[in-house]
């Protein structure tokens, strides 16, 4: 069981399905609303978890009416707590539209996650001790550096998921071990992923691909399923994928792909990820498929 450390970010998203998205200065009428814990860092420490690992989470919550709910759908699904912290002011949340094909658009409102700036000495521990620290760019960049410096200084692997994509320094490419990207994110980082020793991008439906050391190159088909709500299947992907990076590349790939497919089959992000067994099952099932 791989052992990981998660920093980063964790919201409410205030979901709305509607048949299709408006366009500017139009209204439509939703057909649905629901409340999904959710942020980046959160769901891929569910993934994780759910996959199979140990995992800790490291991130803010505020002091607001979603804080405990935040805390408690970490703690139900196995992801230890003891360093999300609270403070003063609102929870981040985002505010998403899912429409009639699965596609959403989605806004994001820093709350909490803004105020993480630093990590304390519990933190770095923490991460001191893990098998892969896991971060993502939702919360500001000089604790997700400190978070993976530190894991370089204890041969801790780093990976990481620029997302949402923004201008980097150097250091930060360089401290990655793994980075995971989507096709958009892969064309606007450009060449600052050459940094990277390995790289994988995921191609939605089709599945995902990997670049190596010395131009070594894998790539995995994806998973045929009826698309609900593509919300959070990057996370899953990512989550699972750092779960099972201790058993190769192909084989994170695999269990990767079938768990970000997975998880497009349910409304909201949480609620989505899959567990060890459907996983499994799910790769079964294709095997026997390719026969």
């Amino acid at each position: 069981m791989a052992r990981i450390v998660v920093v980063g970010s964790i919201n409410m998203d205030l979901v709305t399905t509607v048949g299709r998205r408006p366009a500017p200065g139009e209204t439509v009428s939703g057909e649905d609303f629901a409340l999904v814990p959710g942020g980046k860092g959160s769901n891929q420490a569910i993934a994780a978890r759910r996959a199979g690992a140990e995992v800790d989470f490291i991130g803010a919550v505020g002091d607001d009416v979603f804080a405990g709910e935040l805390r408690r759908v970490l703690a139900d699904a196995g992801v230890g707590v003891t360093r999300l912290r609270q403070v003063k002011g609102p929870s981040g949340i985002a505010a998403i539209v899912v429409d009639g094909a699965g596609e959403n658009t989605i806004i994001v409102v820093g709350g909490a996650n803004s105020r993480m700036t630093a990590l304390a000495a519990a933190d770095l521990a923490l991460i001191a001790e893990a098998d892969v620290l896991l971060c993502q760019l939702e919360i500001p960049v000089p604790a997700v550096l400190a978070a993976m410096r530190h894991a370089r200084d204890h041969e801790t692997t780093v990976v990481l998921n620029p997302s949402p994509v923004q201008d980097l320094p150097a250091e930060v490419w360089a401290a990655a071990d793994i980075a995971v990207v989507n096709e958009g994110e892969s064309a606007s980082i450009g060449a600052a992923l050459d940094a990277v020793p390995h790289v994988i991008t995921t191609l939605g439906a089709a599945g995902a691909t990997y670049r190596g050391p010395d131009g070594i190159s894998l790539s995995h088909p994806g998973i045929r399923v009826e698309v609900v709500d593509t919300t959070g299947a990057g996370d899953t992907f990512t989550g699972t994928l750092a779960a099972h990076w201790h058993a190769g590349p192909a084989t994170a790939l695999a269990w990767a792909c079938a768990a970000g497919a997975l998880a497009t089959t349910k409304l909201g992000a949480s609620a989505s990820i899959p567990n060890l067994h459907e996983i499994e099952r799910a790769l079964a099932d294709a095997e026997r498929d390719l026969r």
